[in-house]
C-alpha cells in the first residue's frame, strides 16, 4: 500500500504516490508527462518491476496539473517546483541514493534538474527529442547536461523523435511502439529494472 503526501513547493501544491520497498536500497522518483497523470502504464509498469528490488518509488504530480493546467508553463517554474518536491522526499528518506525521471515532459524536468537536485541517474522514458515534425527544434542538450548517467527508452515509431545513443549512457528502442507505449509497457519496466539494479549494485559495492 502507498502513501499520497502533498508536499508545497514555490508554484503551489504537488502531489507524491509513494510506495515503499521493505529494505529499502534507493529512492526513484519519477514524473508524469505534459497531459498525463502517474498512472501511465509505463510509470507503473517501472513501479512494479523494482520494487521487489527494494526501490522505494514516488510517482509525483506536479503542481500544473493538480491545479488543472494543461500544459506545464514556465520551464523554470517547473524546475523550482520539482526540486523542492525532490527535496522533501529526500528529507523523508534519509540516506537512500536519489534517481529521478519520468515520461515526455516529465523526463525533461528530470534531466534539466538532476545535478541540483543530486540524482544519481536519470530514468527517461519517451524522452521528446523535439516537437513532432520538427527535428530542427532539437532538446538533445538537455540530455548532454543532465550531469549523470541517463536511460532512455523510446519506441522506434515515436513522432518526438528517439535521442542519439551518444547522448545518454544506454539508449533502448522498442520496436513498433510509439510515444504513449502502448503495446507492451512491462516491457519499458523490464529495460530500467536491466539498467537500474546494476547499476545500484556498483553504487553500493
Amino acid at each position: 500500500m502507498g502513501v499520497a503526501l502533498e508536499i508545497e513547493t514555490p508554484h503551489g501544491p504537488a502531489l507524491a504516490e509513494v510506495e515503499e520497498a521493505p529494505g529499502a536500497r534507493l529512492l526513484l522518483v519519477l514524473t508524469h508527462g505534459s497531459g498525463g497523470g502517474v498512472d501511465a502504464p509505463d510509470l507503473l509498469a517501472v513501479r512494479d518491476a523494482v520494487l521487489p528490488a527494494g526501490v522505494t518509488v514516488a510517482r509525483v504530480v506536479q503542481p500544473f496539473r493538480l491545479r488543472g493546467a494543461r500544459a506545464p508553463g514556465s520551464a523554470v517554474k517547473q524546475d523550482e517546483a520539482w526540486l523542492a518536491v525532490v527535496a522533501a522526499l529526500r528529507a523523508r528518506h534519509p540516506g537512500l541514493p536519489l534517481v529521478q525521471g519520468g515520461r515526455s515532459n516529465g523526463a525533461r524536468v528530470a534531466c534539466r534538474t538532476a545535478h541540483e537536485a543530486g540524482a544519481g541517474a536519470v530514468v527517461a522514458l519517451a524522452f521528446p527529442l523535439h516537437p513532432p515534425g520538427k527535428p530542427d527544434r532539437s532538446r538533445a542538450d538537455e540530455l548532454r547536461q543532465a550531469g549523470t548517467p541517463v536511460l532512455v527508452v523510446s519506441g522506434d515509431r515515436d513522432p518526438f523523435g528517439v535521442p542519439d545513443a551518444k547522448d545518454a549512457a544506454r539508449l533502448v528502442v522498442l520496436p513498433g511502439e510509439g510515444h504513449e507505449f502502448r503495446k507492451n509497457p512491462a516491457r519499458v519496466g523490464e529495460e530500467v529494472a536491466r539498467w537500474l539494479l546494476p547499476w545500484l549494485l556498483e553504487q553500493e559495492a
